[in-house]
Parts: structure tokens; sequence; C-alpha cells
């Protein structure tokens, strides 16, 4: 075990090193820079732009350097901490998204518990109830989650917290405490604001899982051992808990490592009719201005959520279910 583990930590090395060239890569494909873009905007609103700062703060921010000294430089920030500076905002990355990486953790862990908590029991239920009323209704519920625009599911829960509750529209917290430190009416205020976006975001990912999960419990369930434990007289509810409801639970686990960052960028759209002050609108502000080391910075984060969710889902896994051996080859 403990070889296996020290051999996935050596791999999440050239892996993140090859996926921080590709993003680079990718940072870069548009033409131009924030700098041009910049120039492109002042002279659509008939302003003229100061080409001798231009050429100073292309100096200044190194873009006037080859491209594999930028990635360099880049990326050795990134080993000390130093994600880079962000010219949309006039600050180093590190202050831009240090309050949003906050409330989007914040977000994004909720809607992960919203969906085990809501998904498994209706899973394991459909499974042990198939074709009853129950298991069609629930079932219809999945697929009328699946089908429903997040956005469109944003605006209704909007009208109905504004209207019920009176909940203030958009945000994640009341607007008298935008910008203020954090107490406990801070806290109050966006755990009463936050219902509405973990049900949007978490409803698509909520109503999957429950179809995955009843799929594999019901194919677990056909299976030769849960005949013989039927036949040794073993309780329904111990026969369940202790075979194939392990078994099933492999979507859950080995989702971790596509959940964040589905999570985090998948609600990028939810964020904006929200207006939530999350990474994702930040992202997508980054990517439309060319602001690079912010955008790249964003990618690398979501990249990293990925190998490490990857990295935790198959330690579970192989803990989980007996099937799995982390050494390759058959022991006998």
């Amino acid at each position: 075990m403990l070889t296996y583990v020290i051999r996935r930590v050596l791999i999440m090395i050239p892996t993140m090193l090859a996926i921080s060239v590709l993003t680079f890569i990718i940072i870069q494909l548009p033409p131009g820079d924030y700098l041009t873009t910049y120039i492109a905007e002042l002279q659509a609103q008939g302003e003229g732009a100061n080409l001798d700062k231009i050429e100073f703060l292309r100096a200044e921010y190194g873009l006037d350097k080859p491209l594999i000294e930028q990635y360099g430089v880049w990326l050795l920030g990134m080993l000390q901490g130093d994600m880079g500076y962000s010219f949309e905002y006039n600050l180093p990355v590190n202050e831009v998204v240090e309050d949003r990486l906050l409330l989007t953790f914040i977000v994004s862990f909720s809607t992960i518990i919203f969906t085990w908590i809501v998904s498994f029991p209706i899973g394991v239920y459909s499974a042990t109830h198939q074709y009853s009323i129950s298991d069609h209704g629930l079932t219809f519920l999945g697929f009328l989650g699946l089908a429903t625009p997040n956005f469109l599911l944003a605006l209704v829960l909007l009208y109905v917290a504004n209207v019920t509750f009176g909940t203030s529209i958009g945000g994640l917290m009341d607007p008298e405490y935008l910008g203020q430190p954090w107490s406990g009416g801070k806290l109050l205020s966006v755990l009463e604001h936050l219902w509405v976006p973990v049900v949007v975001i978490g409803t698509s990912n909520t109503a999957g899982m429950i179809r995955r999960l009843r799929a594999n419990l019901l194919d677990e369930l056909q299976k030769q051992y849960v005949t013989t434990g039927r036949a040794k007289g073993l309780p329904p509810g111990r026969l369940l808990m202790k075979y194939p409801l392990r078994m099933a639970l492999n979507p859950f686990i080995s989702d971790i490592g596509n959940l964040l960052p589905q999570v985090i960028s998948g609600a990028a759209i939810v964020s904006v009719v929200l207006s939530l002050p999350t990474t994702g609108p930040m992202l997508l502000d980054a990517l439309r201005t060319q602001d690079m080391y912010l955008a790249g910075s964003f990618l690398m984060f979501m990249a990293f959520l990925t190998v490490v969710g990857v990295f935790v889902s198959d330690l579970a896994l192989a803990a989980l279910d007996p099937r799995i051996r982390l050494s390759g080859g058959a022991t006998r």
C-alpha cells in the first residue's frame, strides 16, 4: 500500500507539469494579450491609448519576452506560491482570489454534501423497490432534474426565496455585509442565501448520481452471491449493507476526482445568474479580457483538484472494493 501511494504521488508531479504546459498554451492561443485587448477597448470608446505607457507595461509584466521564458517565470512563481499579477484588477492574483476561493469552497462543499445526502437514500430505495409507484415517481423527478436548465431553476428559486422568505435577490449575503469582516450575522446571512445555489447546482448532479447508483445496485442484486446470501437466511437489510451496497458505491467514490472541478467550473453560469461572488464569473472575465495569469491560476487550481481527487478516489476504491488490487497482475 505504501509503495502504491509513493508511486502515485511521484506520478502526480509530471502530470501537473504537463498540465501546466497545456494550460499556458491554452491561455496564449488567442491572438494578442491583455494590453492589446485594453487598447482595442479604448479605441472602441473613442479614446486614445498612450503607446509609450503600453510598451512600458508590456516590458514591466514580461509580455515582450519569448513564450518559453514567460512560462518559466510563471511556473517558478507558482512553485513559490506566487500565482502572478492580475492586469484587470491591478493586484496580485493571490489577493484577488483569496475571498472568492473561500466562498467557492463553501458553496462547493455544501453542494457535494447535498448531492450525497439526497442521491444516496433515493438511489437505494429505487433499486430495492424496482418498478414500484415510488420508483417510477422518483425516476420522473430524476429525469426532470436532468432536463431542467440550471439558470431557469435559479431564477425560479430566487423568486420563491424573495417572496416566501424575504431573502435579498442575488449574492451570498445581504448587501450590508459586503466587504465586512466575518461575524455571526454575516455567517447567518450566508447560510440564509446558501440553499438557493446549493439546490440549483446540486440538482443535475443529484439526478445523475441517483440513476448511476440505482443501476449499479440493481446489477449487484442480481448476482449469485446475493442469491446465496438469501438462501442462507441472511436478513435483507444486513445482506444489502454487507456486499451489494458497498460494490454499488463505486460511482460515489470514483466521482470524487471529477466532482470538485465540475462544481467549481460548471457553476459559472449559475454564479452569473445569482450574482455569486465565486470564482466562476471571475474565470469567465479573465478569459474574456485575456488576463492570462488569473485565468491560468484558475485552470491550474481545477487541474490540481482533479489530480488530487482522482488519487483520493483510487485509494478509497481500493479500501472499499476487495475486487480492486493496488498492484498489477493477478495474485494467487
